[in-house]
């Protein structure tokens, strides 16, 4: 079964991890965020498609959630003592990564190839795609101003609440390479849990793709992100209650208005009405529950 998955960074890393192991080797192709994209001291950090990586390639923190594994700080507290910014947390391990891909960009290199580049030297059989090689960044709209998503997210710890989210590039932004053509191959297309609107609208943001999801010929189920009313990380509960009016499985759902065919909902929150609910454990706490979770999303496309 060829799965094309759409997905942010933690939560969806975690899911894809899921689904590459309940498919065979090559199976799956993960479609990343790069809304959240960053340059911090020089380097293009691509948060997302970083996250996917590590995680498929068995090299993420699982305790702190993001980055690498057994990670140390030395460059980050060198470039702070000679005033440089340090608001954005880089590893010494991660820099390794950051200079490469840079290093690539700066070579004239589209992002996907970057990608694609990173993702053999870590071995995966998966497919890692950006959503899109064009310059496309999330911007929030809130009552203390408007920033762009990592100055919100990261320096300001997300605590502005947000009355809107816009993405600087959209109307010119295409599809990276592949990214189309593994949406058409796709016998079931999925919605990681991630939050709608800074995960994975940013990806429907890209036209083609939105047009893509709505044509298409085969399932689209997404997963929901909140468990109990609430999300397991992040702001995205906060975000949906302001934005959307509550954190149901009907308020998750109208966020992929006419782009899916089910919802896969925690058992915390049941069924919802208006579209069709697959009620089950969705807390991934280890592998074995991001598998099993994966497994009754493919069956929801069945």
């Amino acid at each position: 079964m060829n799965v094309a998955l759409l997905s942010g960074g933690v939560g969806g890393a975690r899911f894809a991890r899921g689904l590459e192991a309940v498919l065979a080797p090559g199976e799956l192709t993960v479609v990343g965020n790069v809304g959240d994209d960053v340059e911090v001291l020089g380097l293009h950090v691509s948060p997302d498609l970083d996250s996917l990586l590590y995680a498929l390639a068995g090299l993420n923190d699982e305790e702190r959630g993001w980055g690498r594994a057994e990670e140390s700080w030395r460059v980050l507290e060198s470039a702070a003592a000679w005033g440089g910014e340090d608001w954005f947390q880089l590893g010494d391990l991660d820099v390794g990564l950051h200079l490469v891909r840079t290093q690539a960009l700066r070579r004239g290199e589209p992002l996907s190839t970057a990608t694609a580049r990173l993702a053999a030297a870590a071995g995966l059989a998966t497919h890692l795609l950006p959503a899109t090689d064009d310059p496309l960044r999330t911007w929030l709209e809130t009552p203390a101003g408007t920033f762009p998503f990592q100055e919100w997210f990261v320096a300001r710890g997300h605590r502005d609440e947000v009355d809107a989210v816009r993405f600087e590039g959209e109307a010119d932004a295409q599809p990276a390479p592949g990214v189309l053509e593994a949406i058409a191959a796709a016998e079931t297309i999925v919605i990681a849990p991630s939050n709608p609107y800074v995960s994975v609208h940013p990806i429907l943001a890209v036209d083609a793709i939105r047009a893509a999801l709505a044509s298409r010929q085969v399932p689209c189920i997404a997963v929901s992100p909140i468990v109990g009313g609430r999300a397991v990380k992040g702001p995205a509960d906060r975000m949906l209650r302001r934005m959307a009016g509550g954190t149901t499985s009907e308020h998750v759902a109208a966020c992929y208005a006419g782009l899916i065919d089910a919802l896969v909902v925690d058992e915390a929150d049941g069924p919802g009405s208006g579209i069709r609910t697959v009620v089950t454990r969705t807390l991934m706490t280890d592998p074995a529950a991001a598998r099993a979770l994966a497994e009754t999303t493919l069956r929801a496309a069945a």
